[in-house]
């Protein structure tokens, strides 16, 4: 073969030249699906990233069955006022129930219950500390959401109620949360509760937000069963 005859070939005829270089060209004869020290950091990531889908599945899962949980201990609840109860005496007079009624009324009105009821609870040592309870029993899926959306509809019937905040809702769960709100006799507290089984709401005059809530859980153990 001539010099001539290799000149003449066309560069287009074939692969582009390969570049040579004076270092030496290594090659390795390990096979990485055959050596352990290739496979393992892809092996080492691959664990990690198990484990962490494995563990949040996991919590997803215990979170789910704590939720699932609540609601089945919390959606057979009952309801049913004493007579008397934290120092307070059920009034059954005329008036009383009338009032007791149209709170009711007026909260059934709002959210679909299976069960309503409203109380008027009388105070023997202040006859303008009466206590107004009203609420009901149902399946509440967000009771938080619900309780919310009540305090919001009362607001539009009393007034707006300032300082809503969550207060200890005591033994029995659920959310509970009291803010203030005006009357015609001037401020009072109104407080409420709710759980995946009841929704309950109460009305306190002449008394604090945090004397309302403390005695709001008191009088939710007497009426509250499970």
């Amino acid at each position: 073969m001539s010099d001539a005859h290799l000149t003449e070939r066309p560069v287009d005829d074939g692969p582009e030249p390969v570049e040579l270089t004076d270092e030496p060209i290594q090659l390795s004869r390990r096979d990485p699906a055959h050596d352990p020290e290739e496979r393992r950091p892809a092996s080492r990531r691959r664990r990690i990233a198990l484990a962490a889908a494995l563990a949040v599945g996991l919590a997803g899962l215990g979170a789910l069955g704590v939720a699932g949980w609540r609601v089945l201990e919390q959606k057979d609840t009952k309801l049913s006022p004493p007579t008397e109860i934290a120092g307070l005496t059920r009034d059954d007079s005329e008036r009383a129930r009338s009032t007791a009624d149209y709170l009711r009324d007026g909260f059934a009105a709002d959210i679909e219950l299976d069960r309503s009821f409203g109380t008027v609870y009388s105070d023997p040592r202040d006859t303008g500390r009466a206590v107004l309870v009203f609420g009901g029993t149902t399946l509440l899926w967000q009771p938080e959401r619900d309780l919310d959306s009540l305090f919001g509809l009362m607001a539009d019937e009393t007034g707006k109620v300032t300082g809503l905040r969550e207060v200890r809702a005591g033994r029995l769960g659920g959310v509970m949360k009291c803010g203030t709100t005006s009357g015609d006799g001037g401020d009072f507290a109104v407080c409420g509760w709710a759980d995946h089984g009841s929704v309950v709401m109460a009305i306190f005059p002449g008394r604090t937000v945090d004397e309302s809530a403390a005695l709001l859980r008191q009088l939710r153990e007497g009426i509250q069963s499970r």
